[in-house]
């Protein structure tokens, strides 16, 4: 059974695991790559898996005209990640006081402070923090100084299309 969060607060045997960030919306083929990835990394380092993912997404909590956008809801996500081993979710409340938070203080005090995390997967196109000021490089530049290792798997290509969230949404 998985193990819920609504914040960061986590127990201490999810400290130190790999950490997956983003949406998950939908858990398609691009994102079951990933998870595939994790578990050979779960199984090489002995560590549990987490996602962190935020309700609303950023994106319907900055667009409210965005209606039907979402593939999945958060139980149905929470269901579908449990399929793919996922030891613990954390699913933090996407607000106007979070969307302020720097990228540096997630980092140093959210990731590092309360997660913790050996590694951390991520999409090459990963967005973070205050009007989205963070990306893959702030996090790698902080790698040796909080202890972690980035992963970011190259996406899944089918047909020379990218396989996404948002291109799915698209087909459909």
């Amino acid at each position: 059974m998985v193990k819920h969060y609504s914040n960061f607060n986590i127990q201490k045997k999810h400290k130190g695991s790999i950490v997956l960030i983003g949406n998950f919306d939908g858990l398609h083929q691009g994102h079951q790559k990933l998870f595939k990835l994790a578990q050979s990394y779960k199984k090489k380092y002995n560590l549990n898996i987490g996602v962190i993912n935020f309700d609303p997404m950023p994106k319907m909590f900055f667009n409210k005209k965005l209606k039907n956008f979402r593939l999945t809801n958060v139980e149905q996500k929470i269901k579908l990640l449990s399929k793919f081993k996922v030891d613990f979710v954390i699913t933090k409340k996407f607000d106007k006081k979070f969307s302020k938070i720097k990228s540096d203080f997630f980092i140093k005090n959210i990731l590092f402070k309360k997660l913790n995390p050996k590694f951390i997967f991520v999409s090459n196109n990963f967005k973070f923090g205050n009007k989205r000021e963070g990306n893959v490089k702030q996090l790698i530049k902080y790698q040796k100084i909080c202890n972690y290792t980035v992963v970011k798997p190259k996406p899944l290509l089918k047909n020379k299309k990218i396989i996404s969230s948002t291109y799915i949404r698209k087909l459909l």
